[in-house]
């Protein structure tokens, strides 16, 4: 009995492990389930989200600048891609555009020639920007207007827009070209821009279209108003009609002087990509506008302008003065002024 008693004893005083509830365990399960997910969900957002910037920047690889065409690697720095901001390219973003500035005086045919390359398809001559005096107040003003001729922004009747293939514009030597010619040459050679001369040979012919044009200013032949530049043979007869006099005291020298800064212009801007014309020279060979647009590297075409030679004919018939001409000139550097000619 005493044996059973101690038995009994011992099993109430051990403790047995109570078993584990089935509940709690998948409590565990779940939550470690639950961990484990979004664990994995925050390394695939993560994936999704890299996999997206590497779409993005694909896009961005895809606008890159135009590769440029096979060119001479001297041209490269002729060729440019312009992004205008008043307008898309459109289709034509990649095809290069050629700078230029047709650099001349007045009275020298730069109008009709700029007619001319206007009729160009590809062409776009914004006319004589720089006769505003507030745009070549200072070269800071004179680089801000350039630049947004070259990048397309400066819009005239002129400019082609999308498929333009050479833009440029008319400058004056007297309207802050020769004044900060130095900046303007470094201009030109860091942004590519090529120049076109353009000046007369015959600078008699010159000086009385200056004065015809100056006096019109003021009389205003044709029904009140001033034209420089005539379409019409009519209009171009009654223009011609005035015979200015010329001072013949001044003669010489006026010719000099204009003989002078014609050179300097040539010698200041030397170290440019540069071609010079004369208007004689386009009159009497029409090859010569094939040579400007093989300069500016676009398809040649047969380009045409509707403006009217106003002084034609014999010199002798568009002066008041003649003899008095004559005689100043002969026997000096600038006696074949009176006999050179040319139709028209």
């Amino acid at each position: 009995m005493a044996g059973d008693f101690r038995l009994f004893i011992k099993d109430i005083l051990t403790i047995k492990a109570p078993k584990k509830s089935p509940l709690a365990l998948r409590m565990i399960v779940l939550t470690f389930a639950m961990l484990c997910g979004i664990y994995i969900c925050s390394i695939c957002l993560k994936q999704i989200s890299s996999r997206t910037n590497i779409g993005f920047l694909n896009v961005q690889v895809l606008q890159r600048p135009c590769e440029p065409h096979i060119i001479e690697p001297w041209e490269k720095l002729y060729v440019h891609y312009p992004l205008p901001q008043t307008f898309s390219r459109a289709e034509c973003r990649c095809h290069p555009v050629r700078y230029f500035a047709i650099l001349s005086t007045q009275r020298s045919g730069s109008g009709w020639f700029e007619t001319l390359l206007n009729s160009h398809m590809n062409i776009s001559s914004n006319g004589e920007i720089f006769s505003v005096k507030v745009r070549r107040s200072n070269i800071s003003t004179i680089v801000e207007t350039l630049d947004k001729v070259y990048n397309l922004d400066w819009l005239t009747s002129a400019s082609k827009n999308e498929c333009t293939a050479a833009v440029g514009l008319k400058w004056m030597l007297n309207q802050g070209l020769m004044q900060h010619h130095e900046e303007i040459v470094k201009y030109f050679n860091t942004k590519g821009v090529s120049a076109i001369f353009l000046f007369r040979r015959n600078l008699l012919r010159r000086m009385i279209s200056i004065l015809a044009n100056s006096y019109d200013q003021d009389a205003k032949l044709l029904n009140g108003t001033h034209k420089s530049h005539v379409h019409s043979p009519h209009e171009a007869e009654i223009l011609a009609r005035y015979k200015p006099t010329i001072n013949t005291t001044m003669l010489i020298p006026n010719l000099r002087q204009v003989e002078e800064m014609t050179a300097k212009a040539l010698e200041n801007f030397k170290s440019t990509r540069h071609i010079t014309l004369y208007y004689e020279d386009i009159i009497k060979n029409q090859t010569k506008l094939i040579e400007v647009q093989d300069f500016l590297k676009v398809p040649r075409m047969d380009l045409k302008s509707r403006q009217v030679k106003i002084h034609k004919g014999s010199l002798s018939q568009q002066v008041e003065n003649w003899d008095d001409i004559q005689k100043a000139l002969s026997g000096t550097l600038y006696e074949s002024f009176l006999h050179a000619d040319y139709r028209m």
